[in-house]
């Protein structure tokens, strides 16, 4: 039951692991490198990079199962964050590119920040014990 359940979470969670698998070829094709960690795909330096270091509040971001970053030791240090929005998409799978999105729009419109009050960054940061 455990197996059939994570092929589930896996196949909910695949339009939005497509779109980081994408973005993923994009940093091996720019000079990064990409591994495998326990079923997540991490990718990391590249054109990305330097496009995270130019324009971007965060150094790793998520989409299904792959996780974008800066570099390695980024992913090590944020590893256990990343890895509870991986099973955020598998709960949410594509939706939560919107519930992530209403989530941010719902604290700005609080007058509160729109990261770091949003309910999946809260949840993230309890669990991963940030």
């Amino acid at each position: 039951m455990a197996i059939a359940r994570s092929i589930a979470a896996r196949a909910w969670a695949f339009p939005a692991t497509l779109i980081g698998l994408v973005l993923a070829m994009l940093v091996v094709t720019t000079g990064g490198h990409v591994r495998v960690v326990d079923g997540v795909v991490e990718a990391a330096d590249g054109a990305l990079a330097r496009w995270l270091r130019l324009r971007a509040r965060f150094c790793a971001i998520t989409f299904g199962h792959v996780v974008l970053a800066l570099d390695r030791d980024t992913h090590r240090r944020c590893r256990a964050h990343e890895r509870v929005h991986v099973r955020q998409y598998e709960r949410w799978g594509a939706l939560f590119f919107v519930a992530y999105g209403v989530s941010s729009l719902w604290q700005r419109l609080r007058g509160r920040d729109a990261y770091r009050d949003n309910r999946f960054e809260r949840e993230a940061r309890r669990i991963a014990g940030v």
